[in-house]
C-alpha cells in the first residue's frame, strides 16, 4: 500500500483513476492541477508516488514531477497524457523511478504501472 497523489485536471478522469488505485489499497489524495499538488507537497503531504497529467493548466505535469523529486527524490512519477509529442518530452524530462502512461488507458494499465514503480 502507498500513499498516492494523484494530479489531473480532468475530473472524470481523476475519479476514475482514484477509485481503480484505493481498490488495490492505496491511499490517494487528489489535486486538480500542478499548483494544487505542488501545494500539498509543499504543506507537509508525504506521499510515495505522484500520478499526474503532462498536460494541465499552469504547473503542467513535468514541471510538477521535477519539483516533488526536489522536496522528495525517492519519489516514484507516474505521468499521463494522450499526447505522443507530450509522452516524449516527459521520457526526456525524467529522473529516478518515473514511468510514462498514454492515455487513454485501462484502469488495469494504470493499477500494473503503479504496482511496477512501487516495487521498483
Amino acid at each position: 500500500m502507498a500513499r498516492i497523489l494523484l494530479a489531473d485536471d480532468d475530473k472524470p478522469t481523476r475519479d476514475l483513476v482514484k477509485r481503480a488505485l484505493e481498490t488495490d489499497g492505496h491511499i490517494v489524495e487528489v489535486a486538480q492541477d500542478g499548483s494544487e499538488a505542488l501545494d500539498s507537497l509543499t504543506s507537509g503531504l508525504k506521499a510515495d508516488l505522484l500520478v499526474t497529467d503532462v498536460n494541465m493548466p499552469g504547473l503542467d505535469g513535468i514541471s510538477l514531477a521535477k519539483k516533488a523529486q526536489a522536496l522528495n527524490p525517492a519519489m516514484r512519477i507516474l505521468m499521463m497524457s494522450g499526447f505522443a509529442d507530450e509522452l516524449e518530452r516527459a521520457k526526456l524530462a525524467a529522473t529516478g523511478h518515473v514511468a510514462v502512461l498514454s492515455k487513454p488507458f485501462s484502469l488495469e494499465h494504470v493499477r500494473a504501472a503503479v504496482r511496477d514503480l512501487i516495487a521498483a
